[in-house]
Parts: structure tokens; sequence; C-alpha cells
């Protein structure tokens, strides 16, 4: 035995068990956030069935789709408000989403398996999924054009499903024209009113010049207020013909309801349904939640603001951070000489690295913001103030703080590096004549590089999850506009964005619909590691690529 232990096998085994025991957590983790968040676009089955409690003289219809199941003691269904008959201990219980909040505020609810009847299916059972209020469980009885009826029953259905399509072009016309066009026009006027602004300032201008300016300005208001007014008409004849089409809708306990198809986002039969074209509309609705924009205080809609602005944000985050942590390293480690400060300053940035991330979200409000942010108004905005231009929370701002969080990591990252190529090396290229400096930038920095691209695969698989600082310097609930877009600069780093991992946090701790927001936690949290995959394995493939490409020129 104790042969055994000498022989070292042990900590071999102990250790390949403590790896498969990681992988198996890592990949147990992402398969429950990919079943949780993936399953919640299948059409699930939409059920029927009476329910009636002793309390109850008659019974009442529900249609809605099954969520879970629990069981639960009797004692704990009483206190929680149940009539649960005594003599009974367990008791199961149903979550059933009914939709339809518009009609009654919870459209999710628990029934008691006890009380509820047989469950049917109808295949004429529709989903209306809608802009606002959630999803509409019923039938369709009537096709309205105009507010008449001219379809009824199955005909009804038939046209409903015809003229969806149309609907919806129209309903993306009009958010082209006011995202994109009305849009435009706006920021050109707000700059035209800033530039006004600029010439009420400008004392060294003479009244003439003053007077001439300003009617420039003027004219060129006045034609973009005649394109916003064309773009107006454009939008309100757009609006009109989407109000011309309503349909008349049942719920299963004999509600009626008259849904305008300008509310309405998508319209499935889940029970009418086979199995091609459940996948088809799967597939569909998947391709809305990743390029579609958010709505109903998150808890609809998709996610392609959060997206767009994580990627950005890594991506700024990681041109600002390597070329200051890859010379912090080179300089400590090539020219400065070594003593008690140098070491002091590795111990700080090390230290650095055990910092809280909250704490550089402060440092980055009051810093970046408020102090170089504030200035560079001062300097540059003035005619836009007292509304900040970059003296207010941006992705810049987020940016740069993250940059300073990740930075410990890269430069000790690179230190390695550069430790490990051998002094022979270096004493090798000397003695051939080179410089220090061609040495270390044409021999030294390149045969690091593996070691720097590892220091930015640590810093943007951190940066990219990061939520506490990014509430205090750049990160919203919901952004009015992306940092890109097509006005001149294109690229507006004064704005604030949106974040996956915060659109996680509101989801799921300050949505108002906790039930309707838990499958979107999931979701948006499975595309946020799959993100932080794609950005890890690109960095990876890069380091490899330098890490054979100096290996081939060495040999």
């Amino acid at each position: 035995m104790n042969k055994w232990f000498k022989s070292g096998t042990p900590w071999i085994w102990l250790n390949a068990g403590a790896v498969a025991t990681s992988l198996v957590m890592v990949f147990g983790l992402i398969l429950m956030i990919a079943v949780n968040g993936l399953s919640f676009f299948w059409p699930s089955s939409v059920a029927q069935f009476e329910y009636q409690t002793a309390q109850q003289s008659e019974p009442t219809q529900v249609m809605g789709e099954f969520q879970r199941s629990e069981t639960m003691t009797a004692q704990a269904m009483r206190d929680a408000g149940f009539d649960v008959p005594e003599g009974q201990e367990i008791v199961v219980r149903h979550l059933v989403k009914r939709g339809n909040r518009d009609l009654d505020s919870r459209d999710f609810r628990w029934y008691l398996d006890d009380f509820m009847g047989e469950r049917e299916m109808p295949r004429d059972a529709v989903v209306l999924e809608r802009l606002q209020w959630g999803n509409f469980y019923g039938f369709v009885r009537e096709f309205r054009v105009d507010g008449e009826a001219v379809a009824t029953g199955n005909e009804a259905r038939v046209r409903f499903e015809a003229v969806i399509p149309e609907t919806r072009g129209l309903v993306r016309q009009i958010e082209r024209i006011e995202r994109v066009d009305i849009g435009a026009i706006n920021f050109q006027i707000e700059q035209i009113r800033i530039a006004l602004r600029g010439i009420e300032r400008a004392t060294e201008l003479s009244i003439e010049e003053r007077a001439e300016r300003e009617a420039e300005l003027q004219a060129e208001r006045a034609e973009l207020e005649e394109q916003y007014a064309e773009l107006e008409n454009e939008r309100n004849e757009l609006r009109n013909e989407l109000r011309r089409y309503a349909i008349l809708m049942e719920t299963a306990d004999g509600a009626e309801s008259v849904i305008a198809l300008a509310d309405v986002v998508n319209a499935w039969w889940p029970n009418d349904m086979s199995i091609p074209q459940k996948l088809g509309h799967y597939v569909h609705t998947f391709w809305e939640f990743m390029t579609g924009y958010p709505r109903e205080a998150n808890t609809e809609g998709g996610i392609l603001p959060a997206i767009f602005g994580t990627v950005l944000m890594v991506l700024i985050m990681s041109i600002v951070v390597t070329p200051f942590g890859v010379l912090a390293a080179i300089y400590l480690r090539e020219y400065a000489k070594q003593g008690p400060l140098v070491r002091i300053i590795r111990i700080s940035v090390n230290n650095l690295a055990g910092v809280p991330s909250i704490v550089f979200g402060v440092f980055g409000l009051g810093f970046f913001v408020y102090l170089v942010g504030g200035n560079i108004d001062q300097m540059f905005f003035r005619d836009a103030l007292p509304s900040p231009t970059f003296g207010s929370p941006a992705i810049i701002w987020a940016s740069l703080t993250l940059a300073l969080l990740t930075l410990p990591v890269v430069i000790v990252s690179t230190e390695e590096g550069l430790t490990r190529i051998g002094a022979s090396i270096r004493h090798g290229s000397l003695a051939l004549g080179a410089t220090k400096a061609e040495t270390l930038w044409r021999l030294i920095v390149p045969l690091s590089a593996p070691a720097m691209m590892t220091g930015l695969i640590l810093a943007v698989a951190r940066a990219a999850g990061e939520v506490a600082p990014l509430m205090l310097v750049g990160v919203v609930k919901l952004a009015p506009s992306l940092p890109v877009d097509g006005n001149f600069p294109y690229l507006h780093l004064d704005r604030a964005f949106m974040h996956l991992g915060f659109h996680i946090y509101d989801v799921g701790f300050q949505s108002p619909n906790v039930e309707a927001g838990r499958p979107l936690v999931y979701a948006t949290a499975l595309i946020l590691v799959m993100l932080i995959i794609v950005l890890n394995l690109t960095a990876i493939s890069i380091r490899n690529y330098l890490r054979e490409k100096y290996r081939a020129d060495s040999d």
C-alpha cells in the first residue's frame, strides 16, 4: 500500500476524478440552461378543462399551457388559500399559463389536480402573441374589415391566416419609419438646435454673420420638418390600413374580445400543427428572439440590443486593455529596474485583480463619467449643456471601466509569457548585433504573443459576464437606440446600451411578471454563455495560429 501511494498513482486518479467532475458539472449546467431556455420556443399544446372547487356552484372553463406540476402537502396548500378537503395529505397542483392578461390580471395560475376535469385539446384553439398584454388563448369567431364581420367560423381562421403576413409587413414598415427614418430626422434636427445655441453663444460673430448662419440653419430645419411631415403622413396611412383588420376572439369561458391585427405579432394553432410545422415555428420564434427588440418590461420580444451591446462593449474593452496591459508588462519585465518599487507595483497589480467589481464601477462613475466626461462636455459640447453628452453613463465609460478591471489579468499573463522566453534567445540576438529594442519587438514579443492572447481570453471571459459595475457606468434596462446607426459619426460611444448580463438580472429579479420572464432568463443566459464561448474560441484560434507560426519560424 505504501509503495502504491509513493508511486503517485492515487494522486493521478484523484486529479482525473476532479477534472471529470468539473466537466460533468459544467456540461450539466449548460445542458440545464439549454433545456429550460430552448424549450420555451416550442409551441406547447393548449389544454382546455373544467375546474370546480367545493365552493363553486358552476364549473369554470380554463384554457392554457401547462408549465409545470408540483406535489405539495395539503396543509401547505390550505395555508396558501386553497380549499383542500380534510383528511387529504398530499396535493398535486399544476401551473397553467392562461394568458388573456387584459381580461384577467393574472396570466399564470395554480390549479389543484383534484378539482380538474378531463383535459381536451381543441384543434381550433389559437395562441396570439401580442405587442401588449402577453399571449391570448381562445377561438377565432369572426374576421372583421372596417368594423364589419366578413367571415365567421373556419372561414374567419382562413382569412386571418392569409392576412397575417400582410399586416406584419405593414408593422415592419411602420417600425422602420419610426426607428430609422424619423429617428434620423430627429437626430439632425437636434444637431441644428445645438448649432443654433452655439451661434447665440458666439460673441465673436457680427450681427450679419449670425443672422446669415441662423437663416441657413432655419432653412435646413424647415426642410427636415417637411420630410418629417411626409414620413408621418406615410406612417399614419399605414396605421389606418392596419386598423381596418380585426378579429373577434372568444375565450374558453365565453368572454369575447376584439383584437386589432396591428397588435398581433404572431398566431399559431398548436393542437393542429404537424411536427414539421412546429419545427418551422420553433426556428422562426427563435430567430425573432435573437433579432427582435424587447417589449413588455423585457419579458417579451427579442434581445438584439443586448447582444449587440455586449459584443461591442467587449470589442472596445479588448482594443483598450490589450495594448495597455502588454506595454505595462513589457516595461515591468524588460525595462524597469528590478527592486522594491517594482515589487510593490507587482503586488498592487495582483491586488487589483481581487478588488470587488462594484468598486471599479464606483471609480468609473466618479472618474470616467463625472470627471473625464464632464470636462469633455465643457470643452467640446458646451452648446448641448445642461444635457450631457459624454458626462453621463455610456458604452465608452463601461468599456474603459472593464478594461481597468481586467488590466491585471493581461499584465500578469503577458509577464508570464515574457518570463518563459529563455535567456539564450536574448543573448543570441544581441550577439548577432541586434539592439535591445529590436530583440524585444522582433523576437521576444512575437514569441510571447500566445501568452498575451491567453490574458485577453481571460479578460474577455470575465468582462462579458460582469454586471455590477455596468449598472453604474452605462447599462440600462431599455436603450432607445443602438450605439451604431446611419447618422454621422455612425459609432456613438456616448450612448447607453443594453447588456445580456443585466438583461438576465432585470428579467429574473426586477420583472413584474416573474413566471413570464423565467424562460427568458434561461434563454438569455444560454445566449450569453454561447457568446462567451464564441469569443473565447476566436481568441484561442488566434493564439494557436500565432503559436504555430512562431514555432515554425523558430525551427
